[in-house]
């Protein structure tokens, strides 16, 4: 193999790490932990992904790509088909229209910011599958699931960044 060969390599797994994190983190989110109850409240980790990518690297992980991961979550959590894709697109696009506002802000605005827009993805979600499941879900579990989720927040968060900082300064 040439020199570009390799270097074109190197390129397109700098532009799929996104997406291929983001990937990591659906897998991990379906994985069962046998820890009794704790599958009805696994926080959201994918969701924290796209809210991330999308402040900081949203042309390496573009609208389709968050279509297909949602798709995908869907399909591995037993979500009803379409859920998760419109609730991380929504997210996705509230966070592309207020990027201007995330950059360069502390980490607590970015952990508020995200704790805003969980709540929001988790009552939609909390109502997209009530109305498609025709009953009332849990309320208290959706809650729980957002409680976790804002707990893994920081430690996704940094693991992110100190990635973005080794692997995706040069693209």
């Amino acid at each position: 193999m040439t020199y570009g060969d390799w270097h074109r390599m190197d390129l397109l797994a700098r532009q799929l790490t996104p997406f291929m994190l983001t990937l990591v983190l659906v897998i991990i989110n379906v994985v069962p932990l046998h820890i009794p109850g704790f599958s009805r409240v696994t926080p959201l980790l994918p969701l924290i992904a796209v809210y991330h990518w999308a402040i900081f690297r949203p042309r390496l992980l573009p609208a389709y790509a968050v279509f297909l991961i949602g798709l995908l979550h869907d399909a591995l959590s037993g979500l009803p088909i379409g859920v998760s894709a419109l609730v991380f697109l929504i997210v996705y696009g509230v966070v592309l229209s207020q990027k201007s506002f995330f950059i360069g802000k502390s980490f607590f605005i970015l952990w508020l910011g995200f704790s805003l827009l969980a709540a929001v993805a988790s009552f939609l979600s909390w109502l997209a599958v009530s109305i498609l499941n025709v009953t009332l879900v849990e309320p208290g579990t959706v809650f729980f699931q957002y409680l976790m989720t804002l707990g893994f927040f920081p430690v996704i968060a940094w693991l992110f960044l100190r990635w973005q900082r080794a692997f995706l300064r040069f693209d």
